[in-house]
């Protein structure tokens, strides 16, 4: 039972259960590594997004155990009048608390920070084959309005 939800700034004691989650998707489980020790990479992009005041990773805590993460990012930007917008990223749930609030309640909380730093624009990306995530999205109030590319190096 979802008594006690927090959303608060990762730790990195919470990194090897951040990619844990990661990995609980089909397409995290074949670009992300669980290892003891965590590859040093893991680390070192944790202590960037820590230090840059521009970014933040979170985590959902339900009692003490980590049930999801998303990663914000806030950015200035010259359109829409010279406004800030919030770009949500790799918002997971663990499986066994999927679809009972949590990623609702997460991203709620996410754009209320957006809010706060005075953000006019919320953007998200998702893989195209993820239907049921696209659907969740769209139920929050999110529309597919561009079209997303990338290159990979």
């Amino acid at each position: 039972m979802l008594t006690n939800l927090s959303l608060r700034y990762a730790e990195e004691k919470d990194l090897f259960n951040i990619i844990g989650l990661f990995m609980e998707d089909k397409f995290g489980a074949l670009r992300e590594e669980l290892s003891e020790p965590l590859l040093p990479n893991y680390q070192q992009i944790f202590q960037s997004i820590r230090e840059d005041k521009n970014q933040a990773l979170m985590v959902v805590d339900d009692n003490g155990e980590l049930i999801g993460t998303c990663h914000l990012t806030f950015l200035p930007s010259l359109s829409f009048k010279g406004s800030w917008r919030l770009n949500i990223e790799n918002i997971h749930v663990a499986k066994r608390y999927q679809n009972q609030g949590v990623g609702t309640w997460m991203l709620q909380k996410a754009i209320a920070l957006g809010k706060e730093k005075g953000c006019k624009l919320v953007q998200l990306t998702t893989n195209k084959k993820r239907f049921r995530a696209q659907a969740f999205y769209e139920k929050l109030g999110f529309e597919a309005t561009h079209e997303g590319m990338k290159l990979y190096l």
